[in-house]
């Protein structure tokens, strides 16, 4: 009796000890797929922050980086006095306002089009998805030719209507918005493929069984199209929430800033004071600020989508 308890006993512990085995060498393979990602993690988002932040209370010459020098709160105090700073950040934050909504709000409209039983449908999409997959300088270039205010597309089909020629670009009126236009002409065609995604899968039985209580197309849409769609909308609007804060290649390719720093952005800010003219210190603070903003932003619409 006493063989057969001793038996059990080795038996039950040997199991233990090949299921502690068996997780342990799980846990080893789980770690060793996700050690790839961590490590780009660190090496291209944490540590360039790390030094940001470090840098940050310096004055630092990219090209003489053995004469930099410690200046504690230097940057930033000159970062608060800095027109130029509330000027791109005033930028950004308008262009992140106007673009988020309208182009989500576009996407959505292209998707409701195309999700429709319509006649060379798959011609629409490509059509539609074409910009988001051409380089954003190539594109840029493009509407520099359309927008020119002499002899450019735009103004040439203006006139024909009677409408005198505009600066477009070279007004300072004019130029973000101009930028806006071409930037939601761009980028609608990627949310419109995630809100056609989504529209997919919303079940057709519930629109059968609206139709058959005399719900109208509005009516479906209000009350089955955009409550099915919440979270496809939230994932919209972060994504272009994040696009839009970053702005860069449209404003640098385009005007440079100009005119009169009216398209001068945050992240062209930062790239023309850190290379530029080789004030990585004073750019490094301003990227500390503009990371401190994002965060802000992130918070902020996920407390907000959260609520509603």
């Amino acid at each position: 009796m006493q063989n057969v308890s001793t038996q059990v006993h080795t038996s039950t512990k040997s199991k233990a000890t090949s299921i502690r085995l068996q997780k342990r060498r799980e846990s080893i393979t789980g770690y060793s797929f996700i050690l790839p990602a961590v490590l780009l993690l660190i090496v291209f988002l944490l540590l360039p922050f790390l030094l940001a932040v470090l840098f940050g209370f310096t004055k630092f010459n990219l090209l003489r980086p053995d004469q930099i020098k410690f200046t504690g709160l230097d940057n930033y105090v000159i970062l608060f006095k800095d027109k130029l700073f509330y000027k791109s950040l005033y930028n950004t934050m308008y262009f992140t306002v106007v673009v988020v909504p309208v182009q989500s709000a576009v996407a959505l409209i292209l998707a409701l089009l195309v999700n429709n039983q319509l006649k060379l449908r798959n011609a629409f999409r490509i059509a539609y998805f074409s910009p988001v997959i051409t380089s954003m300088t190539v594109i840029a270039i493009l509407w520099i030719s359309l927008y020119n205010s002499n002899e450019g597309l735009i103004n040439s089909a203006l006139h024909l209507f009677g409408i005198p020629k505009q600066p477009f670009l070279r007004s300072a009126d004019q130029a973000m918005n101009s930028i806006i236009f071409m930037s939601v002409w761009q980028a609608a065609g990627y949310q419109m493929m995630i809100f056609l995604a989504g529209l997919q899968s919303i079940p057709k039985d519930l629109y059968e069984a609206s139709s058959m209580d005399g719900a109208n197309k509005l009516q479906q849409l209000k009350y089955i199209t955009i409550p099915s769609l919440y979270n496809v909308i939230v994932f919209v609007l972060t994504i272009t929430t994040i696009q839009a804060v970053k702005l860069f290649t449209q404003p640098y390719v385009m005007t440079n800033g100009g005119p009169e720093n009216s398209t001068r952005t945050l992240a062209l800010l930062i790239y023309q004071q850190g290379f530029q003219f080789r004030n990585a210190g004073y750019a490094s603070a301003i990227s500390v600020i503009f990371f401190l903003i994002v965060v802000v932003i992130s918070f902020s619409m996920k407390k907000f989508l959260k609520d509603r």
